[in-house]
């Protein structure tokens, strides 16, 4: 699953820079420069995303766009996680990792950091494969 979200760049007039995003209307912030702008826009986009997951409410795929922002690790390996388990019940997956319900609803908090052995074993138990990648 693709996570990268498009955002729009508008240069304000008193300086600066307006971000919104394209998927998430209430996504908004702003920057002095470009690169602070796309710095801001990732944060404003995982807390949003962080946001929804904890409250249950539905994520947007993202659609095409210049500008692309990525939302925090925790948030984007809580949003795959999800994803992945699908409607198979939680307590199914704690049973397969040998851990407790509350472990395994952790893999899922976007404000919690798991640990590759965890996320790794998580993976298998969906039939993923974890695959890293630095960009």
């Amino acid at each position: 699953m693709n996570l990268a979200y498009p955002y729009t760049v508008t240069a304000q007039a008193s300086g600066g820079y307006l971000v919104k995003f394209v998927d998430f209307e209430e996504a908004i912030t702003e920057g002095d420069t470009l690169e602070e702008a796309a710095f801001n826009a990732a944060e404003v986009l995982s807390g949003i995303m962080a946001y929804r997951l904890e409250h249950n409410q539905s994520v947007p795929e993202p659609s095409a766009g210049e500008f692309l922002a990525r939302p925090t690790v925790v948030v984007q390996s809580a949003m795959l996680l999800r994803e992945a388990r699908g409607e198979r019940p939680l307590a199914a997956m704690a049973r397969a990792l040998q851990t407790s319900w509350a472990a395994a609803q952790r893999l899922e908090d976007p404000r919690h950091w798991p640990s590759l052995k965890q996320l790794d074993r998580a993976a298998s138990f969906l039939g993923k494969r974890l695959v890293l990648s630095l960009e």
